[in-house]
């Protein structure tokens, strides 16, 4: 058993697993400010911990025991929130345990995936083997990205999206890094950032759950 955070904004019209990147949890100002700003667009978010997370370790859980998590987490917002259009994904870490558990068995109500800065390879050591299970899922992928993200080199990301065909939505955001600060030169702010991130978010969902035969 793990903690978790709901935001469910009035009329909220889906609902995002979001996990949480390797480094800080659930409580991580990103993540805290990310959901207020999809809350505000009738967004609602589950946030959780991974287990190494809630007993204070720094070591990542191994990968069946943070994707046993991921599909627990989805089960609660599936109970939460029945009917309700259910995204599934996270920051960094959370983004590839979320795919790697929807590559092995589909997670049950989760009509999309989306990944808030999708960790292709460690820093320095560029590489794309942590893609190779994306081919084995069959929903459409929102791949939101800096364009400075040292885990993503973009050289090798755009041919892994190009592969993923019409399936795979990326979204990249100018000189922002893995952690989306964007530097003062680039005349932008993280506030700024963080709003793009959420807007593409959110037109993106409407694509998954706009009615078919609707423009």
């Amino acid at each position: 058993m793990v903690s978790a955070l709901l935001l469910a904004p009035p009329g909220a019209r889906a609902g995002f697993v979001f996990a949480h990147g390797a480094g800080a949890g659930m409580t991580h100002a990103f993540m805290n400010q990310a959901a207020a700003s999809l809350a505000a667009r009738r967004i609602a978010t589950l946030r959780f911990q991974f287990p190494y997370m809630e007993k204070g370790s720094r070591r990542p859980d191994p990968p069946a025991l943070a994707q046993a998590a991921v599909r627990a987490a989805v089960a609660e917002a599936a109970r939460l929130w029945p009917g309700l259009p259910l995204i599934a994904g996270g920051k960094s870490f959370g983004a590839r345990m979320t795919s790697q558990a929807q590559s092995l068995v589909p997670l049950p109500g989760v009509v999309g995936l989306a990944f808030l800065g999708f960790p292709l390879h460690p820093a320095g050591k560029p590489a794309v083997t942590r893609a190779d299970h994306l081919d084995a899922i069959g929903l459409p992928m929102l791949f939101l990205q800096g364009t400075r993200d040292k885990l993503a080199e973009l050289e090798l990301l755009e041919p892994v999206v190009r592969r993923l065909g019409r399936r795979a939505t990326l979204h990249l955001i100018p000189h922002a890094d893995h952690a989306f600060h964007v530097p003062a030169r680039s005349g932008r702010n993280d506030e700024a950032v963080m709003d793009e991130l959420t807007q593409t978010f959110s037109s993106w969902v409407d694509t998954l759950t706009r009615p078919i035969g609707t423009a």
